[in-house]
């Protein structure tokens, strides 16, 4: 009997020097969990009168090898890719249809631009739609589109200006001009108080130059003239501009804004409504090598391009532009690539836009313990796991996406090499025991 308990216990300190082992071969393994050797003791079944006080022992045998999910430290390694989980969670692969999971984060592009590991299994996540939304609920395989942006023409111009009520007056002409008279140009700043320029786009992502020359003609009203590139929007042979005018109440508040519609073309719209100029048939052009301006062959939407000037003022102070936004771009080229705490990659363009083109998904487990290790620093489910809760990082329980970063093997080397000790102990001292009882039976033996 003694034998076999020795040998029992041989067996269960060869196990602890395993798994103590595979544990030390890979403490520097991204994503690594540790494991615990778990033993129970044996016994023979109780005897027939049910009566256990005087059962001896039968040894010891390998109840599991547990693994050790808790959290390993997050390094930075500055790639963009690389990605470590804060807190629970598993990044989802796909392996030719299979589901895998993993903690280590180590990705890169492959030759299409599929987000995959170092050996081609493709991470799961959600895709983004032109506009950079999400689209959750359908799992796909996330790719970096390195296509170019699609320029977009200016729609909206939102600004904030002061016009300062103290400045001096430049009255309108006569019509006609008469001596004296001083009528606008561009090119003389006296005919003007103050000019704005702004950054507009065509349908073809070519850049104009908006300007907007503001003109204090009498007490609270103020004349607007309006050029693209110096030419009139509507007709690009003409450096007439288009005309607006701003009266205001004695509170510094608008009261009332209006637009000279002569020589707007048909079928182009030149109006105010509520605060918001709207300049709809606007022809963008560019400049032949003879100095001829005519159109550049781009197509405006139909809504036109809209100038809100809801928070214009007319106080006492500078005349300045408050705040000011327009929303065309010209075409983009990526340039860089980020992905934030919940997993949303975000690519930037040479236009200085950005928008989402992914997530990642992160999948937890009811049983982390029931999942079955298939080597790789992977993970498959198990009927003892449970099925897998796949959502957006930090969506209820699910950690956080540190991007630049790697999670750490989380093996405690001084603790594994105490174990190993111990289990080195464990071994001699059950070799001792069948050493022992080979001496009583060599004693036995001698006696017949």
């Amino acid at each position: 009997m003694s034998f076999n308990i020795g040998l029992s216990g041989l067996y269960a300190a060869n196990k602890q020097l395993d798994v103590t082992g595979n544990n030390i071969a890979n403490v520097n393994t991204t994503g690594f969990k540790s494991s615990r050797a778990e033993f129970a003791d044996v016994y023979a079944g109780a005897n027939r009168l049910g009566v256990g006080k005087n059962q001896v022992g039968n040894g010891v045998r390998l109840a599991a090898v547990s693994q050790q999910f808790t959290q390993g430290d997050v390094n930075n390694t500055g790639n963009v890719l690389d990605m470590g989980i804060q807190g629970q969670g598993y990044f989802v692969l796909s392996d030719n249809g299979s589901m895998v999971y993993t903690r280590a984060g180590a990705f890169q592009t492959s030759k299409d631009n599929y987000v995959v590991t170092s050996d081609g299994l493709r991470l799961q996540g959600y895709a983004a739609d032109s506009n950079g939304n999400i689209k959750k609920g359908v799992l796909t395989d996330l790719q970096i589109d390195t296509s170019a942006l699609q320029p977009k023409a200016t729609s909206l111009i939102d600004q904030g200006i002061n016009l300062n009520s103290s400045a001096a007056s430049i009255p309108l002409p006569s019509t006609p001009p008469v001596a004296g008279d001083i009528v606008f140009d561009p090119s003389d700043e006296t005919s003007y108080t103050k000019s704005f320029p702004t950054k507009v786009y065509d349908s073809q992502g070519n850049e104009h130059t908006m300007e907007q020359y503001y003109r204090k003609t009498d007490t609270n009203e103020w004349t607007m003239y309006t050029l693209v590139d110096g030419r009139n929007p509507m007709d690009p042979s003409s450096t007439t501009p288009l005309t607006g005018t701003v009266t205001f109440n004695s509170d510094g508040s608008v009261a009332s804004m209006t637009t000279d519609t002569t020589g707007v073309p048909a079928g182009a719209e030149w109006s105010v409504t509520n605060n918001t100029f709207t300049l709809k048939g606007w022809i963008p052009a560019s400049q032949d090598a003879s100095g001829n301006w005519a159109a550049n062959g781009s197509t405006e939407n139909t809504a036109g391009m809209r100038l809100a000037m809801n928070s214009t003022t007319s106080y006492n102070t500078e005349t300045a532009r408050m705040s000011q936004s327009q929303d065309g771009y010209a075409t983009g080229i990526l340039s860089s690539l980020s992905i934030d705490s919940t997993g949303v990659m975000f690519a930037s363009f040479s236009n200085q836009q950005s928008r989402a083109i992914g997530q990642v998904a992160l999948a937890s487990f009811a049983n982390d313990q029931g999942l079955q290790q298939v080597g790789g620093t992977r993970w498959t489910e198990t009927y003892s796991s449970g099925i897998p809760g796949i959502d957006a990082p930090k969506t209820g329980t699910l950690g956080s996406v540190e991007s630049n970063s790697l999670e750490n093997s989380n093996v405690n080397l001084t603790q594994e090499l105490v174990e190993l000790i111990k289990a080195q102990s464990n071994y001699q001292a059950n070799a001792k025991t069948i050493s022992t009882e080979s001496t009583i039976m060599q004693t036995i033996i001698q006696m017949t």
